[in-house]
């Protein structure tokens, strides 16, 4: 704790003395000194499950009820939050906004809402068993108090960014999407696991869907760095390209694995237990 100063002139402005004061927070060898031995995690026994928007929520009752009926049975016994992408509509508003030449901090506003209609159908399916959605704003604080009360909570993928959204690398689709705000939220409560529900079984060296036919014939990464992985420099991947730089850079989390929960719902149980059955990416 820093203690209180007075300043020598007429003013005695008090100030309080801390290893911050009068150091610039851009000095690089400064910044290294901040680094914590242990970081506090606030809810360390929570499991973060992102549930893919194009890849399940689009898809409809097929593939949704078969992943809610699985996430019932597992509520009593799993900590879990789920979080939902966005999906087809959010790439229909990114197209009409990307041909009036929106800038990307407009498509990311314009591409929220989808992720928050998605967590809103899914709270409702799933209300009765205890279901709440949630928002960003003062809940993030009460998920194990909500855990621990019987509810399920769900909340909306889309990071709140907004006008703020860092400029894409690429084009104009904001690169932070629901992906990067499972990941960004999942490392920034301490959480246990992230696990991305999708409708493949993991990485593969390209789309499995744009293969067709040759699609059986792609290599796939069962468990691979993320170093490795940004060597490999992948024209495509299943998961959204930021994160690969913000797993290289975190406190907590060390991994996060992919599953194919469209065609195997049974295996969320398995990745909750830690198997390993689809594709991990750690540190």
């Amino acid at each position: 704790m820093g203690k209180l100063i007075k300043d020598d002139d007429e003013k005695g402005r008090l100030h309080i003395e801390t290893p911050l004061m009068g150091e610039s927070l851009v000095s690089k060898e400064f910044l290294k000194t901040t680094e914590s031995k242990e970081y506090f995690r606030m809810h360390p026994d929570i499991n973060v499950l992102k549930i893919g928007g194009q890849s399940i929520m689009d898809r409809g009752a097929k593939a949704i009820l078969p992943i809610v009926d699985e996430l019932i049975k597992l509520k009593d016994d799993y900590v879990m939050l789920l979080m939902t992408g966005g999906g087809t509509r959010a790439r229909h508003v990114y197209n009409i906004g990307v041909d009036l030449g929106m800038p990307t901090g407009v498509l990311s506003k314009l591409g929220d809402k989808v992720s928050w209609q998605n967590a809103e159908m899914l709270s409702v399916l799933l209300a009765k068993h205890g279901g709440v959605k949630i928002g960003h704003g003062d809940h993030l604080e009460q998920l194990t108090m909500f855990c621990r009360q019987g509810y399920l909570p769900i909340t909306f993928g889309i990071p709140p960014y907004g006008f703020f959204e860092h400029p894409a690398e690429f084009g104009s689709i904001p690169p932070h999407r629901t992906d990067c705000g499972a990941f960004l939220l999942a490392e920034n409560i301490g959480a246990k696991s992230l696990i991305y529900l999708k409708d493949e079984t993991g990485l593969f060296e390209s789309d499995p869907k744009k293969a067709g036919k040759k699609a059986k014939d792609l290599k796939f990464y069962d468990k691979i760095s993320v170093d490795e992985l940004i060597e490999l420099d992948l024209d495509d991947l299943i998961i959204e390209r930021p994160i690969l730089k913000m797993l290289k850079q975190t406190k907590c989390l060390k991994q996060l694995q992919i599953i194919d929960a469209l065609n195997k719902p049974e295996l969320i149980k398995d990745a909750l237990d830690g198997k390993h059955v689809g594709t991990i990416i750690h540190k």
